[in-house]
C-alpha cells in the first residue's frame, strides 16, 4: 500500500478561514471582579437601622413553636462576623420579651426565655413584657417570680409593658374560676408577679398597662397594679390599644366608645333621649 499523502492547506483556504473568523468578534475579556460591599464603613446609625429591619419582629419574643420558622433564620445574622454579633445581639434584644410563655407547649415550662439566655443578653433586655389572664382559672404554678429567672442581671431593663387580657373578678366569671377560687384569687396572684418584677429589677423607670377593649380601667385587678406601680414611685403610662388616656378615668369607655361621641351615637342628637348607648364589640 503507497503511503498516505500529507493534507495541505491552500493560500486559498487558509485566507477563507481567516475571513471568517475575523467576521465574529473575539470573546469579551472577564468583568472586573466585584468589590464586597464594606458594611462596616456606613455609619453606625445606620447600621442599626439595617439590623432594626433584619431582626425586628412584631410580636414580643417569646418561647413558641413556631420559633425555627420566624426566629431562627434571623439569627444567622449573628454568625457573619464577631464585630456583626457584637452589634446585632444588642439591637435583638432590645426589642420587648414575654416574661411567661402565654400558649402552646411551653406555657408550663419552669425556664421561660429569659431565664434561658446567656448572662450578656440578658444585659441587652431593655422591655420585658407580662400578660396577665392566660391560664386565669387556674394559674400555673411555674409562673412565679424566682431567682431562676436572673432578673436582677437584666441591668438595660428600663419598661415594663403589663398586658391585661381579661380581670376574672366580674360576676361574669362566677362559677368558672376553678376550684376553691374567689373573685379576688386572680388579682392576687397577678400583684404578686408585679412585685416580684419590680422588686428584681434593679433599673426599672417605666411601666405600661394595656389591656383589650373588655377590660374596664377601674376593674380591682387595673387598680390593683395602678396602686402597686405609683407605690414603688414608677413612672405610668397607658397603653395604645385600650385606648385609656392618662387624664381621663372614664369607666370601661374605650377609643372606639369615645368616637361615637363625636358622631353623635346615641346622644339626644340621635333619638337617645340624652342617655348614650354603646355596644362594645370584642374583636
Amino acid at each position: 500500500m503507497p503511503p498516505r499523502k500529507k493534507k495541505t492547506h491552500s493560500v486559498s483556504t487558509s485566507a477563507a478561514t481567516s475571513a471568517a473568523s475575523s467576521a465574529f468578534p473575539s470573546r469579551a475579556p472577564s468583568p472586573t471582579p466585584r468589590q464586597p460591599f464594606r458594611f462596616f464603613d456606613l455609619p453606625s446609625e445606620l447600621r442599626l437601622r439595617i439590623y432594626e429591619e433584619a431582626l425586628h419582629v412584631r410580636e414580643p419574643l417569646d418561647l413558641d413553636p413556631d420559633n425555627p420558622r420566624l426566629i431562627h433564620p434571623r439569627l444567622a445574622l449573628f454568625l457573619a462576623s464577631h464585630r456583626v454579633h457584637e452589634e446585632a445581639y444588642r439591637v435583638f434584644y432590645s426589642q420587648p420579651l414575654r416574661l411567661f410563655p402565654s400558649h402552646g407547649r411551653f406555657f408550663h415550662t419552669k425556664l421561660p426565655l429569659v431565664a434561658r439566655l446567656p448572662p450578656r443578653y440578658r444585659a441587652a433586655l431593655t422591655t420585658l413584657e407580662l400578660r396577665l389572664g392566660p391560664g386565669w382559672s387556674a394559674p400555673p404554678r411555674s409562673q412565679k417570680i424566682s431567682e431562676n429567672l436572673r432578673l436582677p442581671e437584666c441591668v438595660n431593663l428600663r419598661t415594663l409593658k403589663v398586658f391585661v387580657e381579661l380581670d376574672p373578678s366580674e360576676r361574669v366569671f362566677d362559677g368558672f374560676r376553678g376550684k376553691g377560687a374567689t373573685e379576688e384569687t386572680y388579682k392576687w396572684f397577678c400583684l404578686d408577679l408585679l412585685r416580684g418584677v419590680l422588686g428584681q429589677v434593679p433599673g426599672l423607670e417605666t411601666v405600661e398597662i394595656d389591656a383589650f377593649p373588655s377590660v374596664r380601667r377601674d376593674a380591682p385587678l387595673v387598680v390593683g397594679l395602678r396602686r402597686e406601680i405609683e407605690m414603688a414611685g414608677l413612672r405610668l403610662v397607658w397603653g395604645p390599644l385600650r385606648g385609656w388616656e392618662k387624664d381621663r378615668d372614664e369607666q370601661g369607655e374605650s377609643g372606639l366608645e369615645r368616637g361615637t361621641v363625636g358622631l353623635g351615637l346615641g346622644g339626644a342628637g340621635a333619638g337617645g333621649g340624652g342617655v348614650m348607648r354603646v355596644v362594645e364589640v370584642q374583636a
